[in-house]
């Protein structure tokens, strides 16, 4: 080609400041630039293209000229920045689903929905999902796909809130030390399952104790003592755990080999996955993503069949509109739905980052919002239908089989197929589908920090600074090293603490951030042009309220609730009996929570010392615009952010 090439401007490729369009006699803008809604152009000032090109020289290959093209699939023109790619766009689409659909869709959404007013909680759970997480999913997709960086890198986009990154890479690494134990727990079940009879099945094991009540084969009316506990509590509590031969969380005691070995397993699947980028882990997703939906319909099919499961389904279902008025009902809808779907973690972010430019990520984010809610109530479909067998069994009430946590999954449901004919196959089945769950999840969270500390030591300290093989089995092996603590005999002390301290406030804190970061200091002006060049449509008023306003409010008055009721009340595990943990074990447990929101304002005040302003204005000023601007600014002192037109723009 003869003619000069003007292509899409990638934010961390074409170091340009925003203006108009560059164009030459042959070639032309590649989306027309909208004017704004509000004034009919940019006001103050301020330029902000929608499609910013730069001519190019051709390149010569052998002596003649050649186009110089991206990555396949970005369309010619686009600048290759030599990032890895999705090998194809359903690859990042069963890679978000598979990260937003876990197992908190299984064990925590269906006791969450029968225990606040059933079908009426739909109503909360589908109102916080449309004006609170599902702008930020969007948002982070978008920020991701555009700029192609990762959690960390990605805020050279306003160096203010470099921080947002580091709190989301932190909380996802912190995660990681327990989520994964979950999967571990699932192969030990897994290869339980392989005998004659489920050890979980009767109460006439070594390890059982004179508690031990068979309730669903015995034929004997229930006993009247407050302690009893189902065969399959007392397996997993005292064979699996071992908890019987732990005080509490200073007394841990040495890890269990058995769990340890699963737990490498388990991170050697990790690692594997992960080693060669979203290559590898793309190809892991049509398996992991796809499998639990299969699995879920066959325990569906077998349990509807079951006497009582009528029952456990219109338990389930059955609306109590009378709980609406309660506000942890709203609480508790609205931290399922930020954890579910993930916003803050950055995960979305990191895996949007490895999108080609033109991918429609919009689409993919409602998908992938529909297919998490859809999956939250036909899991509850399939565990009611066991409860209601089990109460039926245990001519008991459904309230008093029901539970959540690790408790639905390894103590609950278990008991519940033990009895069933065939029951070895239904227990691999469901045993199987939880490690299928939880590998999506545990992919994309250790994902997040090699993608966004790779990207930081690629900017700090240039592009061979490590090799992700390596860097990926630094990340992995030190996570398992410390996960190690929960296979300990009072690893399950540890689990519940980090399941409270690691990702709570934390991760809220970082979501808050980052929807006030881009929509009120980036700018909505600048936001909306980005996705109409990426896309080709700026976002409708819905989406830029909700990013500016409703979503923010909704995660504040999240956290302020979630504060008031851990500073109320004492942190407390509800195992074989009650433990309340020591004062200084909640210190702790704070320090973790705080290391990660520290983050936030650390890097502000290090931003804003790092800048080469000449007075704190203008430093202050440099952090908060983009770092593509800061050549302008300091030349002529003006930025889109000393205009009113910035803060106030819809």
């Amino acid at each position: 080609m003869d003619a000069l090439l003007g292509e899409r401007r990638i934010a961390g490729v074409l170091p340009l400041p925003r203006g108009p369009p560059t164009t030459t006699p042959e070639s032309t803008p590649l989306v027309k630039p909208a004017p704004d809604a509000d004034t009919g152009g940019t006001s103050g000032g301020e330029s902000v293209p929608v499609a910013a090109v730069a001519p190019r020289t051709p390149t010569t290959v052998s002596g003649g000229p050649a186009a110089v093209c991206g990555p396949p699939g970005m369309g010619p023109g686009v600048v290759d920045d030599g990032r890895e790619s999705w090998g194809k766009s359903m690859d990042f689409l069963l890679s978000i689903i598979g990260f937003a659909v876990d197992l908190a869709n299984v064990w925590r959404f269906p006791f969450l929905c029968y225990r606040n007013g059933g079908g009426a909680f739909l109503l909360p759970y589908f109102l916080i999902t449309v004006f609170g997480a599902l702008p930020l999913f969007f948002m982070e997709l978008v920020l991701g796909q555009y700029n192609r960086q990762g959690p960390i890198t990605v805020w050279k986009i306003c160096p203010f809130f470099r921080g947002v990154g580091y709190c989301a890479v932190l909380v996802a690494y912190f995660v990681s030390f327990y989520y994964n134990v979950i999967i571990a727990w699932s192969i030990h079940f897994v290869y339980a399952s392989f005998s004659y009879e489920l050890p979980w099945t009767s109460c006439n094991h070594t390890w059982n104790t004179e508690n031990c009540w068979d309730g669903i084969t015995s034929q004997e009316p229930r006993p009247n003592i407050s302690n009893l506990m189902s065969p399959s509590e007392e397996y997993f509590n005292y064979v699996v755990l071992q908890m019987d031969k732990s005080d509490g969380f200073d007394d841990l005691g040495p890890p269990q080999p058995g769990l340890v070995v699963c737990g490498l397993i388990t991170y050697i699947i990790l690692y594997l996955s992960l080693f060669k980028g979203v290559k590898s882990s793309g190809k892991v997703v049509w398996v992991t993503a796809t499998m639990p939906y299969v699995i879920l319909t066959l325990l569906l099919i077998r349990g509807a069949l079951l006497p009582g499961a009528a029952d456990g389904l219109l338990y389930y279902i059955k609306p109590s509109i009378s709980e609406l008025s309660n506000p942890q009902v709203w609480y508790e809808a609205a931290v399922q739905v930020f954890f579910s779907v993930g916003a803050g973690f950055g995960v979305h972010l990191s895996y949007a980052s490895y999108n080609q430019f033109n991918n429609n990520c919009y689409r993919d984010c409602l998908i992938t919002s529909l297919v998490n809610a859809f999956t939250s109530f036909y899991s509850g479909l399939v565990i009611f239908t066991y409860l209601g067998y089990m109460a039926f069994k245990q001519k008991t009430q459904i309230r008093n089989v029901a539970t959540d946590g690790p408790g639905l999954v390894f103590q609950v449901y278990p008991e519940a197929v033990a009895t069933l004919p065939g029951s070895q196959f239904w227990s691999c089945l469901f045993f199987l589908m939880l490690i299928a769950l939880g590998l999506d999840s545990g992919m994309g969270g250790l994902e997040c920090v090699i993608t966004g500390m790779m990207d930081e030591l690629r900017r700090t300290f240039g592009r061979k600074t490590i090799r992700r093989e390596l860097f990926t089995a630094l990340v992995v092996g030190s996570s398992f090293l410390v996960s190690i603590i929960n296979f300990c005999q009072g690893g399950m002390y540890v689990f519940h603490w980090l399941d409270n301290y690691a990702a709570g406030i934390s991760l809220l804190c970082s979501a808050l951030f980052e929807a006030v970061a881009v929509s009120w200091f980036y700018g909505l002006r600048r936001f909306s042009a980005d996705i109409q060049h990426m896309l080709g449509f700026r976002p409708m008023l819905y989406w830029t309220v909700c990013w500016k306003f409703i979503s923010p409010l909704i995660i504040l008055i999240t956290i302020l609730i979630g504060l008031h009721g851990q500073l109320r009340g004492k942190l407390e595990y509800h195992g074989p009996s009650p433990y309340k943990y020591p004062g200084w074990a909640e210190a702790v447990g704070w320090l973790v929570t705080c290391s990660s929101m520290l983050m936030i304002p650390l890097w502000m005040v290090i931003s804003v010392c790092r800048q080469k302003g000449s007075s704190f204005k203008q430093k202050l000023l440099l952090s908060i615009t983009p770092e593509e601007e800061h050549q302008k600014v300091l030349q002529t002192g003006e930025a889109p952010c000393l205009d009113w037109g910035h803060w106030l723009h819809l």
